[in-house]
């Protein structure tokens, strides 16, 4: 057999399940800290993430296998990894609050996700709140208050409080000193 015959041969499929390749799941995955990375943000890179390493079922409600079941070990050990990557990729604020001993990924995800929904209004008054008061004057920067507003842009759009561009114009004007009046 040639060199090149083996190139025409079929290549074995690897048995290594996809999530096993992962390493830093950070690399991947921002830290949810509620600020800088919003809930919204997260969820969607994690499901991006879990779809491509073909393990979203054990995040989208998809019922586990039962314990008697011969492939349940192993659903077991692939849940492990996809639950070390929720808790890897909280805050330290928030991860005692959905880290629990014999937890499953779908339980800490519903955790995660109870968490930012029930306190959706108490999020939206906040960022309201700090979106009405920024001032240039506050920040280092023309660019890091640009961008600062359009980070509470988004986060008010996560929480059901979207703001259209109009108001987001007016409230880069509104902030700036004085001395920009003309």
């Amino acid at each position: 057999m040639s060199g090149d015959d083996k190139l025409d041969q079929p290549t074995p499929k690897s048995s290594l399940h996809p999530v096993y390749t992962v390493t830093n799941i950070q690399n991947k995955v921002r830290v949810l800290d509620g600020t800088k990375v919003s809930s919204a943000s997260w969820v969607n890179l994690f499901t991006l993430h879990a779809r491509g390493y073909k393990v979203l079922h054990l995040i989208d409600g998809t019922p586990p296998l039962p314990e008697d079941d011969t492939l349940y070990d192993g659903w077991y050990e692939i849940d492990a990894h996809v639950l070390q990557w929720i808790y890897g990729t909280m805050s330290d604020e928030l991860l005692p609050r959905i880290l629990e001993h014999d937890s499953t990924a779908q339980s800490a995800w519903n955790r995660v996700r109870n968490i930012f929904l029930n306190n959706k209004g108490a999020h939206a008054a906040s960022f309201e709140l700090e979106f009405n008061n920024l001032k240039l004057a506050n920040l280092p920067s023309f660019d890091a208050y640009c961008q600062r507003l359009r980070e509470l842009s988004g986060l008010l759009k996560d929480v059901g409080a979207a703001i259209n561009d109009q108001r987001l114009v007016l409230q880069l004007v509104r902030g700036h000193p004085k001395e920009y009046d003309n």
